[in-house]
């Protein structure tokens, strides 16, 4: 039997780490993403992490997988009804970094929060 001290281990465990919850993001803005589209609006991040993330998330139940039954293969990911109850947590998230980076601001570190706009594919 799996045992937690504190829930935050339970969500840390599922959305936790440098790149799960950035996926969720773009996904609660999106119907659905390719992953050409995924991997373009989040800077760092290569194809074989972005698609392990993307399985991890989708084991976890946040995320589902449509396979197209075309050629060339196309795949889109979106957010099942489970993983959008994580919006209030990603929400939260967002505003504390924006406070944070404003506060770091003034106190006199270099740093900006760039406006960004989820990059799609055009047709």
């Amino acid at each position: 039997m799996k045992q937690y001290h504190l829930g935050i281990e339970a969500t840390l465990e599922i959305i936790g780490g440098k790149w799960k919850a950035l996926i969720i993001c773009l996904l609660m803005a999106s119907d659905a993403m390719r992953t050409s589209e995924l991997q373009r609006n989040i800077q760092g991040i290569s194809q074989k992490v972005l698609i392990q993330q993307l399985r991890e998330l989708e084991q976890d139940g946040l995320v589902s997988r449509y396979v197209y039954q075309q050629m060339p293969p196309k795949v889109e990911y979106s957010l099942t009804s489970y993983g959008r109850t994580a919006n209030t947590i990603v929400e939260v998230m967002c505003a504390w970094g924006t406070e944070n980076i404003t506060l770091r601001q003034q106190q006199g570190e270099e740093i900006e929060l760039l406006d960004h706009e989820v990059k799609r594919n055009v047709k």
